[in-house]
């Protein structure tokens, strides 16, 4: 499984690619969280506002912060 967490470095970002990474040792699940942070990748992917969270090139969520526990239930 890859998992991408889109957005330019802020804050928000940041807290979400650490959030994937909880979720994906709870979970036990082989994954790799890969941080993406070109700009011209992200509006492929039509997101428009940041942070963005993609599962094996679909996007489940954009614009904010999920929990742990949020993005292990989309990972499960």
């Amino acid at each position: 499984m890859r998992i991408e967490i889109l957005g330019t470095g802020c804050k928000k970002c940041e807290k979400l690619e650490e959030n994937a990474k909880k979720a994906v040792e709870s979970a036990g699940i082989d994954a790799v969280v890969v941080k993406v942070d070109d700009m011209k990748s992200i509006m492929q992917y039509g997101v428009m506002s940041t942070p963005g969270l993609v599962i094996d090139r679909e996007v489940k969520s954009t614009g904010k912060v999920l929990s742990p526990e949020e993005i292990e239930k989309l990972i499960k």
